[in-house]
């Protein structure tokens, strides 16, 4: 779950409010155990959303760095190779 959480920071364009909100969604589900909370949980899954939202927000505002920012289009590139190599099939072992 946590893995779809990207890094937001340094990057041109800068993050967008819904790529700061899905970031919050994923983090409130992983914390809480829950993909869709019931709706005895809604409100309180809704405003911790919110709330993370908000804070990561504020996070991202404040923070600085004398790197250049990164390409979206490199860093996805980057992603799917090391992916690739991840998930690369591996040969069948011999029985023996």
């Amino acid at each position: 779950m946590c893995r779809s959480i990207k890094t937001l920071f340094n990057f041109e364009p800068p993050a967008t409010e819904d790529e700061i909100r899905a970031a919050a969604l994923q983090f409130v589900r992983k914390l809480s155990g829950f993909n869709k909370p019931s709706q005895a949980n809604e409100a309180a899954f809704t405003k911790a959303v919110e709330d993370v939202t908000a804070t990561a927000r504020v996070l991202l505002d404040s923070l600085s760095t004398t790197a250049q920012p990164r390409d979206r289009e490199v860093e996805a590139h980057k992603a799917r190779e090391r992916s690739r190599l991840r998930f690369k099939p591996r040969p069948a072992g011999r029985a023996g």
